[in-house]
């Protein structure tokens, strides 16, 4: 880990330790062992001390670490022969979300995410992982195109949210986001999604209108970022704190409340520290929660994924 929080920097400061003692060119090899031993027994307590009472806001900071699972490693690790499929047929490829078919453990899937990239260079590439109305109309195609030949639907969400600039908005931002979701509701075949790192605003659940919605455990998914649920409320993003706290976006709570069906357990310390476990254990979940929506029939699907999202929200199922 070479990239620590602000509320990480104790394990910070014990880590640097110990890499500066297994650095160490001396004699007593067996001294410095049991020095370094003594030191990685205490950081991994004080690492599960930690991130076991992580408040609201660490968890968005967690979420958005620069280090947390991105799209490209997910197909990458999970997803063989995957063939990308670009372009909405009528106005341009847009980079920040991908899609396209390929297999996940011996079956046909058709994979769709949003991905923010890795490095500054990548990040540009995909728009910080920010959609114009161009990606949401391709996800509405390959949507439609896996519910043609019968192929599940396996969608991954790491966005603070669609793309709010003015060619975005002159070229139907919100219709684009509104028709995705009508789409999802629409189709007969399963669709998993699976909140990996934040998952801010429409631009998120017009990739997370499924059947099951699955969610890291230090993930966020929320209707507006903490900052500008403050700026909004409290007239200063320094409120930012008392907003997450406020919004119920952690996947703790969005489980409590209906909105999310499973929560993912992550490695010690996040994600971003075993980003290949992560997605293993991800992908453990996909496998089960695939395997039980086999069983239903194409028409079952749909209409038990509309009535999920109906009853969302219900005055009834808030007393």
């Amino acid at each position: 880990m070479d990239n620590f929080l602000d509320f990480e920097k104790p394990i910070a400061d014990l880590e640097g330790r110990i890499r500066d003692l297994e650095g160490l060119d001396s004699g007593s090899d067996l001294e410095i062992n049991e020095d370094v031993a003594k030191l990685r027994q205490k950081a991994s307590q004080l690492l599960k001390s930690t991130y076991s009472k992580l408040t609201p806001w660490q968890k968005t900071q967690v979420a958005r670490h620069v280090d947390r699972p991105k799209l490209s490693q997910i197909i990458d690790q999970l997803i063989e022969d995957f063939t990308p499929l670009a372009g909405d047929r009528g106005f341009a490829e847009d980079q920040a979300i991908i899609g396209g078919l390929g297999r996940f453990r011996g079956r046909s899937v058709m994979v769709i995410g949003t991905e923010k990239g890795h490095d500054l260079e990548s990040r540009l590439k995909h728009n910080f992982g920010m959609a114009r109305p161009e990606g949401y109309r391709k996800a509405q195609r390959l949507m439609s195109m896996a519910d043609q030949f019968g192929i599940p639907i396996l969608t991954f969400v790491d966005t603070s949210g669609a793309y709010p600039g003015i060619g975005a908005e002159e070229r139907g931002q919100a219709e684009a986001i509104a028709r995705s979701i009508q789409v999802s509701m629409d189709v007969r075949v399963p669709v998993i999604a699976c909140i990996v790192g934040e998952g801010g605003s429409g631009g998120a659940v017009a990739l997370a209108t499924a059947n099951r919605v699955l969610m890291f455990e230090n993930a966020i998914y929320s209707v507006i970022s903490p900052e500008g649920c403050a700026a909004i409320l409290w007239k200063t993003r320094e409120k930012a704190q008392d907003a997450a706290t406020a919004m119920k976006l952690t996947a703790q709570d969005l489980k409590s409340l209906g909105i999310i069906d499973v929560i993912i357990e992550e490695p010690l310390g996040g994600a971003q520290r075993d980003v290949p476990g992560a997605i293993n254990s991800m992908a453990d979940v996909l496998e089960k929660e695939l395997e039980a929506l086999d069983a239903k029939e194409p028409g079952e699907l749909r209409e038990e994924r509309r009535r999920k999202f109906l009853a969302m929200g219900r005055l009834e199922d808030m007393q």
